[in-house]
């Protein structure tokens, strides 16, 4: 099972606090995830429009990418798997809904995540799945054992032939 003082420290440390500090450098406050819309919608409905962002592989290897700084969709591509039309379209999804911005550094476009509270939320999410993970195959080693225990006390077939 994941620590749950790790998940506190997370989501205490990184997820609530508006204005996270890595090292003594304050990092920007970024825009919100939503439009204005959202403000008339229910927050289930944003969550999950934000969540659907989200929901899709390549984004999230973006994200994880983009977890080591700033990169172009250059760099990206051999990573990422995908051809340059598919990749940037993944990557106007992420950047619509803000979750990355762009800079110019001559003709080159850098990508980065515009709330580094991103990967604290990645990091919670592959806590939960390495935890599922973890009580199936708990369960499977139980009920494998259980298998062989019943053959064990089950009488021997009988034969059909006479």
């Amino acid at each position: 099972m994941f620590s749950a003082p790790l998940i506190d420290l997370l989501l205490d440390g990184l997820l609530k606090d508006p204005s996270p500090r890595f090292g003594s450098t304050p990092l920007p406050v970024p825009p919100t995830w939503s439009s204005e819309s959202s403000v008339t919608r229910p927050i289930h409905q944003v969550k999950a429009d934000f969540f659907k962002t989200l929901a899709h592989p390549a984004r999230i290897r973006v994200l994880e990418l983009l977890r080591d700084g700033e990169r172009s969709v250059g760099e990206l591509i051999p990573e990422v798997g995908l051809e340059a039309s598919h990749l940037s379209q993944q990557l106007g999804i992420l950047r619509r809904a803000n979750v990355l911005q762009t800079r110019k550094q001559g003709s080159t476009v850098l990508y980065s995540v515009t709330d580094p509270r991103i990967f604290a939320l990645l990091e919670v999410a592959r806590l939960i799945l390495t935890t599922t993970l973890a009580e199936s195959r708990q369960l499977l080693a139980e009920l494998e054992q259980l298998e062989v225990v019943e053959r064990a006390k089950a009488p021997p077939p009988r034969s059909t032939l006479r």
